[in-house]
C-alpha cells in the first residue's frame, strides 16, 4: 500500500500522493518525515506550524521544520492518528 500513514519516515525519498515531507528536530536531531496532508488541518499540528513559525518566521525555504524533539513528535503523531482513526470509524457503517 502507498498510504504515508504507513510509511512515516521516507527511506526513499519520495513523497505518497496525499503526504507531505517534514522535518523535526534541530540541529543534529533533525528527522525526515512523511505525514498526510490531513494533519494541516488537526490542532495539535497546527500548533506545532505555529511554534515552527515563531521559531523560523515564514519565510523557511524547502522542506518545513519543526522545531520540537522527534520523540515529542512522535508522541503527538501518536495522538492525531488515533483522532483521525476514531474520526474516520465514526462514519463507517
Amino acid at each position: 500500500m502507498g498510504s504515508c500513514h504507513l510509511h512515516w519516515s521516507c527511506q526513499n525519498g519520495k513523497v505518497p500522493k496525499g503526504c507531505l515531507a517534514i522535518k523535526v528536530g534541530q540541529g543534529e536531531e533533525q528527522q525526515r518525515f512523511v505525514v498526510p496532508v490531513m494533519y494541516l488541518n488537526h490542532p495539535l499540528f497546527m500548533q506545532l506550524l505555529k511554534e515552527a513559525e515563531e521559531e523560523y518566521g515564514f519565510d523557511q525555504k524547502g522542506t518545513i521544520t519543526i522545531p520540537c524533539h522527534v520523540a515529542d513528535f512522535r508522541y503527538v503523531q501518536g495522538l492525531i492518528d488515533r483522532d483521525h482513526h476514531r474520526h474516520v470509524c465514526c462514519f463507517r457503517v
